[in-house]
């Protein structure tokens, strides 16, 4: 049978529940073609071994990460698209940070992943809050290198989705400064 190797993130629900109930493999299998799961921790690598080959199909990617990649050269086509989800990104700071709105960080220190869906948060963010991109330190940085530059105080904000989102939230006390609602997806 012919392999469909599929890309996706951790921190989508929907497929999650996809694989864990066995679905796909079940429909693919009765059409001789078998099913190999690939996990990556954000869109940025998961479109890049889509890119070389590595891939077949990615299934989910926030919707800035595309636009990077097509930029980029990438040749993508598109089959569906999820229903957006402001709430599971946002701008997190410690739950003691003096930082209280996105003006706040103006020359701070921001982590979050390149050319993913939060980078465009930050973006349309700080716009809104009258800042650019030059008004604050940024640092790229993956989830793990993010949570943990953030809990040891090494950047004063971070920019996550879910999983990590509710993670730092629940098990590091993380407050949230501003989320998608408005903004991004």
């Amino acid at each position: 049978p012919r392999t469909v190797r599929l890309g996706y993130q951790k921190s989508s629900t929907l497929i999650a529940v996809l694989r864990l109930q066995g679905t796909l493999e079940r429909r693919l299998e009765a059409l001789g073609v078998k099913l190999s799961w690939h996990e990556f921790t954000s869109g940025l690598p998961l479109l890049e071994a889509l890119n070389l080959d590595n891939i077949d199909v990615s299934a989910d990617v926030a919707d800035t990460v595309p636009v990077f990649a097509q930029a980029a050269g990438a040749r993508l086509t598109f089959v569906a698209q999820e229903a957006p989800s402001p709430t599971a990104q946002a701008i997190l700071v410690r739950a003691d940070s003096p930082i209280r709105g996105v003006a706040d960080l103006k020359g701070k220190r921001v982590g979050f992943a390149k050319a993913a869906g939060v980078h465009y948060l930050l973006l349309a963010a700080l716009d809104k809050a009258g800042l650019s991109f030059a008004d604050i330190d940024p640092a790229y940085l993956s989830p793990a290198d993010g949570r943990a530059a953030f809990e040891r105080g090494a950047i004063d904000a971070w920019v996550v989705w879910d999983p990590f989102l509710s993670a730092a939230q629940k098990q590091a006390g993380a407050r949230v400064l501003s989320d998608g609602t408005g903004l991004a997806s």
